[in-house]
């Protein structure tokens, strides 16, 4: 049955988003994520970050926002990529959501994915939750991400 659900996520997000890239001749789908997506996320975070979390972040984010956990994942059905977002708690800014982690995988790096991650939790976040705005923190020495955050998105 969640995979079931994942499919029918999968296609939505693919017709209003373009949820497909093409990596080395191959697909990669963008899907919101489940719980059995965790794991791999975990993973791909230990591979691409310095700022890890517990298991027990991604259950509070997965059950708080379920909505707003997107995962790339490959022909293979490897999770090559991935999106962790909220809604802030802190309404002193008015309604709005925040980007707490976002990384793909060097193999899979320049196919737009992470612009593609970004847009379907900003999309949900706005039509979902009514966000007015998203926010996230980018290290300066994190050029591609600025790059990202400012230029393509």
């Amino acid at each position: 049955l969640q995979e079931a659900a994942a499919r029918q996520q999968q296609q939505q997000v693919g017709g209003r988003l373009g949820g497909r890239a093409h990596a080395r001749g191959r697909m990669v789908n963008i899907r919101r994520a489940t719980l059995d997506d965790l794991v791999a996320m975990q993973s791909t975070n230990l591979h691409c970050l310095p700022e890890n979390y517990q298991m027990k972040y991604y259950f509070y984010h997965i059950l708080s926002w379920p909505q707003l956990l997107y995962v790339a994942e490959d022909y293979n059905h490897k999770i090559v990529g991935y999106v962790l977002a909220k809604m802030d708690e802190d309404l002193s800014k008015g309604l709005h959501g925040h980007i707490t982690s976002l990384a793909v995988l060097r193999t899979h790096r320049k196919l737009g994915l992470a612009t593609k991650l970004m847009r379907a939790a900003q999309k949900d976040m706005e039509e979902t939750f009514r966000a007015k705005f998203v926010s996230l923190h980018v290290r300066h020495s994190n050029y591609a991400a600025f790059h990202l955050y400012t230029g393509t998105l």
